[in-house]
């Protein structure tokens, strides 16, 4: 199976959807402080990743499902930072 462009298009927006959340993930972990980071906009993240996640899983759709699974996966985590952090 050879690569396309399109796939490759979907390889980069995977990647750089995921990689966009860990220098925030790492932020929070080394100064123990959630203070700058909005739980709102988080939690519409969240929501938004979970709409897709639904949608790639209806729609078959590979790239759309796995990069917002992850997604998910991270903006859950930054969530459980924010709520850890803030007590």
């Amino acid at each position: 199976m050879s690569l396309n462009y399109i796939d490759l298009i979907g390889m980069i927006a995977s990647a750089t959807s995921v990689v966009g959340f860990l220098p925030q993930i790492y932020k929070n972990q080394k100064t123990k402080s959630v203070s700058d980071l909005s739980a709102l906009m988080l939690l519409n993240f969240f929501v938004c990743s979970l709409a897709w996640v639904v949608y790639g899983g209806l729609t078959g759709s590979t790239y759309v499902l796995l990069t917002n699974v992850a997604c998910l996966c991270a903006c859950g985590f930054l969530l459980g930072q924010k709520m850890y952090f803030q007590r």
